[in-house]
């Protein structure tokens, strides 16, 4: 899978855990710049991603992100 196959596919995710069509990433996203970001969501994106790219994160690592 390719960078930008990656970001696709991330996107997609953003744009349906935060119900907001116009969110794009970059590198440089953070959560203070998508807005409703807040600690449920957090969980209901990395569980979001996990599904998606049928891999499961460890606390530590979830415990980690920024």
């Amino acid at each position: 899978m390719t960078r930008e196959e990656v970001f696709e596919k991330l996107t997609e995710i953003f744009r349906d855990v935060f119900d907001d069509e116009d969110i794009e990433l970059t590198d440089a996203t953070t959560a203070d710049d998508i807005d409703d970001w807040d600690s449920l969501e957090q969980i209901n994106l990395v569980v979001a991603c996990e599904k998606k790219f049928n891999v499961k994160f460890d606390m530590k690592e979830i415990q980690a992100l920024k």
